[in-house]
């Protein structure tokens, strides 16, 4: 009997072991991927200038909106097929995959449709898009990385990607150098994406496996669509809650465009704390949720009130800081950007709250709520933004977006019944001094 607890002591501990060194590969990929991003957007965008770069990036957003419209959203589901049934490997791949090729080839379509149409005499933003969204077909290779997910081998691919986000970037900086025109860098894009398909490709033969033994089951195709539709709606959703401002901005004036993006740049680069700190506390939470409901509310409202901390520890220096950030990372050409920065890094407590209530969506079964507030907030954010932007241009952007966070982050949860618990815990941690001082507690 003690033989087989320690074995089985040392299975668990192995897995555990497996499963962190996952979670560090993974957060070591998102790290260098902000830091690359960062540091070259900076070196492309003083490149650029403030009209260029906006340019680039109308054609980015663009894309995007249709690419969220068109991904299957597959992931999930496909890794959870493949864990409970490793047999159903290579049709579950095969069918994936040809699902987002398919996927990447409508938003090829629509992407430049909609470009002729918004933009019927001018090229260049047209061959812009063309070019980028060319890019979504080859984010069919993303299906290789479903495998490793389900393996819980997550470090090939995130050497692999890296690998091919090194050598762009340094292709990037040589653009640079030689001052090539903006279309080479709708190709670096392309480029990237591509070739990081073909590295994901190469590691995946590599470790034995065989594309020529991937199959498409179109029975298990319509179960993945039927399975993945209310996905597609969220991430459609997601984007054009958070993104149509860049499309609509851009509609108007790209210039003003440039120095908006670089003002959502730098506020979303802390986005991922939120999220590493959620999924850090979400197993004990979901414990205690099960064991001692009123010691599970009293961790939550921890939780709420680092969240609250940790968006007061980025948004107030940023605020106070934000011309000399800019002026330092973009140069003297990005000067407006600076006030739009002050203002707009307020919005980011939309991505600690929204983070902190999916984790309550999570564990108290009310996800469709998550879904339901996506798609409202899409809407109000698109009507504010249509009633804003022509008159009040980026400044008009940052007020429709503080003002729908506001209202379906914060103001919402008071008169849902089901989510007054969390409203509740909103109105705990408003209030800063027992809100720190349960903190410092729970440190010490």
């Amino acid at each position: 009997m003690l033989d087989k607890l320690t074995a089985l002591s040392q299975k668990l501990g192995a897995g555990m072991g497996l499963l962190i060194r996952n979670l560090v590969w993974l957060l070591t990929d998102q790290i260098l991927q902000i830091g690359l991003s960062l540091f070259v957007g900076v070196w492309v965008a003083r490149y650029l200038g403030p009209t260029q770069f906006g340019l680039l990036n109308y054609a980015l957003a663009l894309v995007s909106l249709f690419a969220s419209a068109t991904a299957i959203g597959l992931g999930t589901l496909v890794v959870r097929d493949i864990a409970r049934d490793p047999e159903c490997k290579e049709e579950a791949l095969g069918t994936a995959f040809a699902l987002q090729l398919a996927g990447g080839i409508v938003t090829l379509l629509l992407a430049v449709t909609a470009t002729a149409l918004l933009n019927p005499d001018d090229s260049l933003t047209l061959t812009l898009v063309g070019i980028v969204a060319a890019g979504t077909m080859f984010q069919s290779f993303e299906t290789i990385n479903f495998w490793f997910q389900s393996q819980v081998q997550s470090k090939y691919t995130a050497v692999a990607k890296n690998s091919v986000s090194l050598l762009i970037a340094g292709i990037r900086i040589a653009l640079i150098e030689v001052r090539a025109p903006l279309i080479a860098f709708a190709w670096t894009s392309l480029a990237e994406v591509a070739l990081g398909g073909l590295a994901i490709a190469l590691v995946y033969q590599s470790k034995g496996n065989d594309f020529k033994l991937w199959r498409v089951s179109w029975q298990r195709g319509k179960q993945l669509l039927q399975e993945s539709w209310p996905l597609v709606l969220s991430s459609l959703a997601v984007f054009i809650y958070s993104k149509i401002d860049l499309i609509m901005l851009g509609s108007l004036d790209k210039t003003e465009l440039g120095y908006y993006a670089v003002a959502v740049k730098l506020s979303e680069v802390s986005d991922f704390l939120p999220l590493i700190v959620a999924s850090s506390i979400f197993p004990q939470l979901a414990q205690l949720r099960q064991k001692n409901y009123p010691e599970y509310l009293k961790k939550f409202q921890i939780y709420a009130d680092a969240m609250l901390f940790l968006w007061l520890g980025v948004a107030v220096p940023i605020c106070l800081l934000a011309p000399f950030i800019v002026q330092t990372l973009y140069g003297e050409q990005y000067a407006a950007s600076g006030g739009m920065l002050s203002i707009y890094v307020w919005t980011q407590f939309g991505s600690n709250f929204g983070i902190a209530r999916n984790t309550y969506f999570a564990l108290e079964g009310q996800l469709r709520y998550n879904l339901y507030l996506t798609v409202a907030g899409a809407i109000f954010n698109i009507v504010l933004n249509a009633l804003l932007i022509p008159q009040y241009g980026a400044l008009g952007a940052i007020a429709a977006t503080l003002i729908t966070y506001f209202y379906v982050t914060i103001l919402v949860n008071f008169y849902i019944k089901e989510l007054k618990p969390f409203a509740n815990i909103i109105m705990g941690s408003l209030n800063l001094y027992k809100a720190a001082s349960r903190l410092l507690g729970a440190i010490g």
